[in-house]
């Protein structure tokens, strides 16, 4: 057999149209750096209409002059782009669909975009790919969605193309990676070019171009709740949460979603939680970005280790003298990364614990309401229990129902949200309204965020569905509405059938915990306001100006 080895084919198609398109930018200039107000213009020249164009942006920091930059390119000259975000944050995230520059659109989160870009779909001025997760969204920038062009957001850049992402790491390597592998152009704004980096976090041989911005990149303080604003109600939920699951399960490791409910956890479990003689015992090991009230938990040795997605305006500095709990460089500031903390709450957690916007009546959540179409960011990475963990903890097993030889533990997957809104409006619901935003977007499937199956406990202000110990989908629904209040789903069953539940452990109230409803109050945070956190700290938080009160 003869095999035939010339063949006319080139391999190298990608790198020489890498090569045409830079040499388009030569007269603008003849090194990495490219002047500030010439950014529109090389876009102009290194964009393609249908580019498939990844542009940072994650729920803090944004690569803002990019976008902005983005947004002024010229639409008959750059047009038909397949934008990938991790996050739709800005107004001109979207503006870039209505004026032609952009057509089609994959995402994780749009939260502060929510409502336009539902409405936007509605009026068919942009086109839908996907709803993903972050790291299904990650994974496929190396499969099926990579990057033409990066446009990504750091700290600092030398002459040479070395990057310093500082604290908000966050998921500029993994877009950056997915793009200079595959001969793709990364472009990064940055705040400063100096030569002296504090350390290289990005190599300058990925990294094709740096733009000193006008302006410091957008950063948000997003994961930052002040104490203030926890009410008796949340309070009385961490406390349900510490005992009749922390406690009970013996929950080492976790992930803590952002809001007041979990707040109160973490600024429960100095007070609350030191009073049942937990510390040691639970909570040691985190994914979270760093909250400003894990700080007591930290100062009184609850903590021993965290790793975050990403940063914190203002918590730079008390992050950088705790190197024995979060990953520090040898320069003393954070090392975060969103793509393996997402992958750690995946799969080294014993537990995640999150909110909904609706709970139907066997467990299936969304925050993708009527209208609203805000997608998922993490919450589905770390709420669902992954088939291929395999390191037992005594939480994981503590999940097994079964006496199969072949039985494995489960992830705990818990969902802590009051019966109502604000407004009254029940979260427990017979049907999700993302099967009815599924028709209206036609949507290939309904954007669920937390699939029922993958819940193992519900908490409410009236007490814990245990759901990994229903028997059968009609106890499920069962230990749902004993704890969902006055709801469309919670007025359904009996105090009889409620009762027998509670005699079987399915479904706990406060008193079988207890927990004395009259004693779940304020008065039990470790710190009340920002200036307390503040104190705690020793004074090492900043808070950003909006949160100083005194």
């Amino acid at each position: 057999m003869t095999i035939n080895t010339q063949t006319n084919n080139s391999w190298t198609t990608r790198r020489d149209a890498k090569t045409k398109r830079m040499n388009k930018i030569t007269h603008i200039t003849d090194s990495r750096v490219i002047p500030t107000d010439r950014m529109v213009e090389v876009l102009e020249e290194l964009l393609l209409p249908g580019d498939r164009v990844v542009l940072e942006g994650n729920n803090q920091k944004q690569a803002s002059f990019l976008s902005q930059s983005l947004s002024q390119v010229n639409s008959a000259k750059v047009y038909d782009l397949h934008m990938v975000l991790s996050s739709i944050s800005r107004p001109e995230h979207l503006d870039i669909f209505e004026s032609g520059i952009a057509e089609k659109v994959d995402f994780a989160y749009a939260g502060p975009q929510s409502l336009r870009i539902a409405q936007m779909i509605e009026d068919k001025e942009l086109t839908m790919g996907e709803i993903h997760t972050y790291i299904e969204l990650y994974g496929r920038l190396f499969i099926d969605l990579i990057p033409t062009i990066a446009l990504v957001a750091a700290d600092k850049a030398d002459s040479d193309g070395n990057l310093y992402t500082g604290a908000n790491t966050e998921e500029t390597p993994t877009i950056v990676e997915a793009a200079a592998f595959r001969d793709g152009i990364v472009i990064a704004q940055v705040n400063e070019i100096t030569d002296d980096l504090p350390r290289v976090d990005i190599p300058g041989s990925w990294v094709d171009l740096v733009v000193e911005a006008d302006e410091p990149y957008q950063l948000e303080p997003l994961f930052t709740r002040d104490p203030r604003h926890i009410t008796d109600i949340q309070v009385l939920l961490a406390m349900i949460t510490i005992r009749g699951i922390y406690e009970k399960h013996q929950v080492q490791s976790l992930n803590h979603g952002v809001g007041y409910n979990t707040a109160a956890i973490e600024l429960l479990l100095p007070t609350y939680g030191e009073s049942l003689g937990l510390k040691g015992k639970i909570c040691k090991h985190w994914a979270l970005n760093p909250h400003p009230t894990m700080i007591p938990a930290i100062e009184s040795g609850w903590v021993e280790s965290i790793h975050c997605f990403g940063g914190e305006v203002g918590m730079e500095e008390y992050t950088s003298r705790r190197p024995d709990v979060f990953f520090t460089g040898r320069d003393g500031s954070l090392r975060s990364n969103r793509t393996l903390s997402q992958l750690a709450g995946q799969y080294a957690v014993d537990l995640f614990v999150g909110s909904s916007l609706q709970i139907d009546s066997v467990g299936n959540s969304s925050t993708v309401t009527n209208g609203r179409l805000a997608g998922f960011g993490g919450a589905p990475n770390m709420g669902h229990d992954p088939g291929g963990r395999r390191h037992s903890t005594p939480a994981w097993l503590n999940m097994m129902t079964s006496e199969d030889p072949l039985a494995r533990g489960k992830k705990l997957v818990v969902q802590v949200v009051e019966t109502h809104q604000i407004g009254n409006t029940p979260v427990f619901v017979e049907s999700l309204d993302a099967i009815d935003v599924k028709n209206e977007a036609d949507l290939a499937t309904a954007p669920v965020m937390i699939y029922g199956d993958d819940v193992t406990h519900v908490v409410t202000e009236e007490g814990i569905a245990y759901l990994y110990k229903a028997k059968s989908l009609e106890e499920r629904r069962e230990a749902l509405a004993a704890i969902a209040g006055v709801t469309p789903v919670g007025v359904r069953y009996s105090p009889k059938d409620i009762q027998k539940l509670r005699q079987e452990g399915i479904v706990a109230f406060p008193e079988d915990l207890g927990i004395r409803r009259s004693e779940a109050n304020r008065s039990l945070l470790a710190a009340k306001n920002i200036e307390e956190l503040v104190e705690w700290s020793g004074g090492l938080y900043n808070p950003p100006e909006k949160f100083q009160s005194w």
